[in-house]
């Protein structure tokens, strides 16, 4: 009986079992080899916005075409004080020769000589991605599910999205997210379904009788009903506080 209950013990220290990191929590931390150096997360990021995403795995099709096009896209989001955090289960020598081969080979979408310049983790032995719930064993049990993680300047995840290894990334979604989050931040209101810059924002509902009847009234508001209410709030006001110059 002794035998047994070590050994289980064993099997269960080798597979830890972590939750899956939910909206409102503080990002898991780790500390990492990367292609562009060791990184402690979410420490170094302190202040920045992140979105991490895994990928499940080197030289694959679909990853290298969301490769090559977040790092199109990299300064597009540096810009709006975000930063990119790639992983996957390979290895580093693995990431550093499929990256290289991404530069010099490939071409999608009329993006080539692409260099990838922020950082992908090296996560052999899976603690990172199990940390984050990236290994979802009715997908796969050795593959990073296409996970993103939107995670902000305090280190809290704030939004998340998971895709199969058959389903490529939507880029202008997620770019949309960060703005979007930002912008709910920054004026406090909340975005409306299919919202870009420039789109009305949605104002949270009422808490009184009277409030609810103020912003009837308020003809900078309009109010559907008393808990729709929408309002005009400027493209050029909003990049403008939240894109660097």
């Amino acid at each position: 009986m002794g035998q047994n209950t070590a050994q289980t013990n064993e099997q269960y220290n080798e597979k830890q079992v972590f939750s899956m990191p939910r909206i409102g929590d503080a990002a898991p931390a780790f500390k990492a080899t990367t292609t562009q150096g060791p990184i402690n997360f979410p420490a170094d990021y302190k202040g920045d916005w992140v979105i991490l995403f895994s990928h499940p795995a080197d030289f694959t099709p679909v990853c290298t075409s969301e490769f090559i096009t977040f790092a199109s896209l990299e300064d597009k989001f540096a810009k709006a004080n975000c930063k990119l955090v790639g992983l996957s289960i390979d290895g580093l020598y693995s990431h550093i020769a499929w990256l290289r081969t991404i530069k010099e080979k490939i071409e999608y979408k009329g993006m080539k000589d692409v260099e990838v310049n922020f950082p992908l983790i090296e996560d052999i032995k899976m603690d990172v991605a199990r940390k984050y719930g990236m290994i979802q064993e009715n997908e796969d049990d050795t593959k990073a599910v296409r996970a993103v993680f939107f995670i902000d300047p305090k280190g809290i995840v704030r939004s998340l999205i998971y895709y199969p290894l058959s389903l490529g990334r939507n880029f202008d979604e997620l770019y949309r997210v960060i703005i979007a989050l930002q912008t709910a931040d920054e004026f406090g209101v909340a975005t409306p379904a299919d919202w870009y810059p420039g789109d009305d924002v949605i104002i949270g509902p009422a808490g009184s009788c009277g409030t609810a009847n103020d912003r009837m009234e308020d003809s900078d508001i309009d109010c559907k009903d008393w808990f729709f209410c929408t309002k005009k709030l400027d493209k050029d006001l909003v990049l403008d506080r939240i894109l660097k110059k």
